[in-house]
C-alpha cells in the first residue's frame, strides 16, 4: 500500500485529492497538511512514500518544502508529486531542483494523478507533456557557470547518451526502448548505472544533467 500525504492551503482542495486517493485500492492516505511548515512536519512524523505538493502556500511555499523533506536524512527517501495551477518554467526547474521526483497540473484527469503516484512511488519520474518542451527550453535559456562542455558526463558510455537524451526528451521506458531496439531490462540495466555515475536520486535529476551538460538543447 502506498501512503500519501496531501499539502494544499485549500481545504477543499486537500479534500478533494484525499478521497481521490482514498479511492484507489492501493493508495491510503496518510495525512494532510496546510502549507509547507505542516508538510515538513507531517513527513517526518507520517514518513509518507509520497507527497501531493502545492506550490504556492503561506509561511513556506512548496518548493522550500520540497527541498527540506527531499534533504533531509530523515525524510530522503520521500518522493514529491508538486501540484500547481501554473504551468510556468520557473516553478518546473524550482521543483526539480529541489528534488521532487514530478510536475502536474491540478487539472490533470483523476485517473491520471493516480496513475502519477503510482509511477513515482516506483522511483521514476514525472513530467506533464505540455511541461517537457518548456522545460528543455528554460534550462537552454539560463546561464551556466563557465565549464568544460559535457563535463558532467565523464565516464557515460555512448550507448548511455543515447539513453540519457531519450529520457531528457520526454520519452517512457517503454518508448526507449523502441526507439533504441533493445529489451526493456536492457534499458534499465543503462539508466541504473547513468542514475549511480551522475549521483542522481531518480530519472528527474537525469533530466536536469542533460539539459545543464549540453547534451540536449531547446533546438533538438
Amino acid at each position: 500500500m502506498t501512503g500519501v500525504l496531501v499539502v494544499d492551503d485549500q481545504a477543499l482542495v486537500r479534500g478533494s485529492f484525499g478521497v481521490l486517493v482514498e479511492s484507489a485500492p492501493d493508495l491510503t492516505l496518510v495525512g494532510e497538511a496546510g502549507d509547507g511548515v505542516e508538510a515538513v512536519q507531517a513527513a517526518a512524523r507520517l514518513r509518507p512514500d509520497v507527497v501531493l505538493m502545492d506550490v504556492r502556500m503561506p509561511r513556506m511555499d512548496g518548493i522550500e518544502a520540497t527541498r527540506r523533506i527531499v534533504g533531509s536524512a530523515e525524510t530522503a527517501g520521500i518522493r514529491v508529486l508538486v501540484l500547481t495551477t501554473f504551468d510556468l518554467d520557473e516553478y518546473v526547474y524550482s521543483a526539480l531542483r529541489a528534488g521532487a521526483s514530478g510536475f502536474l497540473l491540478k487539472d490533470t484527469r483523476p485517473a491520471e494523478l493516480l496513475a502519477a503516484i503510482r509511477v513515482v512511488a516506483d522511483g521514476e519520474a514525472l513530467l506533464a507533456p505540455t511541461v517537457t518542451r518548456r522545460l528543455i527550453a528554460e534550462f537552454t535559456a539560463r546561464p551556466r557557470p563557465s565549464r568544460r562542455p559535457g563535463g558532467e558526463l565523464a565516464g557515460v558510455t555512448d550507448r548511455e547518451r543515447e539513453v540519457l537524451t531519450l529520457i531528457a526528451k520526454g520519452l517512457s521506458n517503454n518508448e526507449i526502448t523502441e526507439h533504441l531496439h533493445l529489451s526493456m531490462a536492457t534499458v534499465k540495466t543503462h539508466i541504473g548505472r547513468l542514475l549511480a555515475k551522475l549521483h542522481a536520486r531518480d530519472r528527474a535529476q537525469l533530466v536536469i544533467t542533460a539539459y545543464e551538460s549540453g547534451l540536449v538543447t531547446a533546438r533538438e
